[in-house]
């Protein structure tokens, strides 16, 4: 218990220090992005595009191959499922208590009724999952979004963007139900999460960094926007209503 206090501590600490970090820092690559950390990032995006050209895609369409298609929207609609106490409590955040409350729903008759969340019964009865996370809601309260960066295997974000990942990541009913294999639960999301996009990449010419980057800050400015902008960057599935 002592152990998981102090993980818990430890990485909201962390996000603190992304979110203060990001309010100060003001360096800009250019008068419109920014992206001062751009040499390094340019590595991180290779090594990100070599390992999901050698390793990733060849995983995810082993997985394909052999899961059958309604195993595969089960396990899907299983791991969205798991997103929506952070849904409620981020809209909560956002003033949003009539989603909030829909997002709880939808989390927990899914989780009875729909066999742990394998089935989704909710979006059929006009209750579809309306995603929101921890940066959304940095963002509502005008917290900077800080320089562009990009992960080793998460891709681009920015520092807003981590931290609200670190926070988003102890609501996940994973963190603190204590299912055992947690570390397999999560291996399989990722493969499951990048099978999904099998067959829809971009086949776009030019400097795929600047494209990948340009695509993330309009796909951020349609998610704080709840979907007013355009969105330029590829489907998400699991932001569908369908």
């Amino acid at each position: 218990m002592r152990k998981l206090d102090f993980v818990l501590r430890k990485n909201v600490f962390c996000a603190l220090i992304f979110v203060f970090f990001s309010l100060s820092v003001s360096v800009k690559a250019n008068e419109d992005v920014n992206d001062p950390f751009e040499p390094v990032n340019r590595k991180i995006f290779y090594f990100n595009y070599k390992l999901d050209q050698y390793l990733l895609t060849p995983l995810a369409k082993s997985y394909r191959f052999i899961t059958p298609n309604i195993v595969e929207v089960g396990i899907g609609n299983f791991f969205l499922n798991l997103r929506e106490p952070i849904n409620a409590l981020n809209s909560l955040l956002q003033g949003e208590p009539e989603i909030a409350a829909k997002s709880l729903a939808r989390f927990v008759f899914n989780s009875t009724i729909g066999l742990y969340g394998l089935v989704d019964i909710m979006t059929p009865l006009g209750l579809p999952s309306k995603p929101e996370d921890f940066s959304q809601t940095l963002s509502g309260w005008n917290i900077d979004s800080g320089p562009y960066v990009v992960m080793p295997l998460l891709g681009p974000s920015d520092l807003r963007g981590i931290a609200g990942k670190i926070i988003d990541s102890q609501l996940d009913p994973l963190e603190w139900s204590g299912v055992p294999h947690k570390a397999d639960l999560f291996i399989l999301n990722g493969i499951q999460t990048r099978a999904t996009f099998l067959g829809v990449e971009p086949r776009i010419g030019g400097d795929q960094y600047i494209l990948m980057r340009s695509a993330y800050f309009s796909r951020r400015a349609y998610r704080e926007s709840d979907g007013v902008v355009v969105d330029l960057f590829l489907d998400d599935p699991f932001d569908s209503d369908e």
